[in-house]
């Protein structure tokens, strides 16, 4: 029996056919992990791009037109491109925030230097109003976060661990990073902007295993 087109399972998602969302994961995760690797050298980081990438096409699937409709090869090479493009996109994305990043510690490395042990004290502070953060937000959110951010488990852990489906899982660390940044605006100077956030939460990473 014949595959079903992209077309046919792009029709079927919008329907609310789970199945065939998860047809199109299997059809291009490979390809577009492969995609993310080459570009940041780093197998995890290019996981999470992957996981955005179908968490963007189950969002707003690409449209396809009138003359493509029908004809599989065409819908394969418009969907093809269209993950491919978004991939491409949020990989420079992640790599101008690796350096952004960088930049932050070596700056803050050299506070360190001219400041001793008064950091010590800081993290200690900003780690805990991190978790306390958490801890206010709504359970499923507060879930996937400590897994997340805590245990450093993958989206595809986070999924099954949890039992949802890995759309659902980076929908739910979407809006909790964005939650959690209203949370600890305040330390970073009353923005909620999760860009500005991103250091803070950063700390508590090396807490493991340190919520309960």
């Amino acid at each position: 029996m014949d595959q079903p087109s992209d077309g046919q399972l792009l029709a079927a998602w919008s329907r609310g056919e789970t199945g065939a969302f998860e047809a199109l994961v299997a059809r291009y995760e490979r390809a577009l992990l492969r995609h993310a690797r080459a570009l940041l050298g780093d197998w995890r980081s290019g996981e999470d791009v992957v996981q955005e990438v179908f968490l963007r096409l189950a969002q707003r699937p690409p449209s396809l037109a009138t003359d493509v409709r029908g004809d599989p090869r065409a819908e394969s090479a418009v969907v093809s491109a269209w993950l491919h493009q978004v991939l491409r996109n949020l990989c420079m994305d992640t790599k101008r925030s690796e350096m952004r990043r960088k930049r932050r510690e070596e700056a803050a490395a050299a506070r360190d230097e001219s400041r001793g042990g008064l950091d010590g004290v800081e993290a200690a502070d900003t780690q805990a109003a991190v978790l306390r953060g958490m801890m206010r937000l709504p359970e499923d959110q507060r879930e996937v976060l400590v897994l997340r951010l805590i245990d450093e488990k993958s989206y595809a852990e986070i999924a099954t661990i949890t039992g949802r489906k890995l759309g659902t899982v980076g929908w739910l660390i979407s809006v909790g990073m964005k939650a959690l940044a209203a949370e600890l605006a305040p330390l970073v100077g009353g923005t909620n902007d999760g860009e500005r956030v991103e250091p803070v939460i950063g700390r508590v990473q090396s807490l493991q295993g340190g919520v309960s």
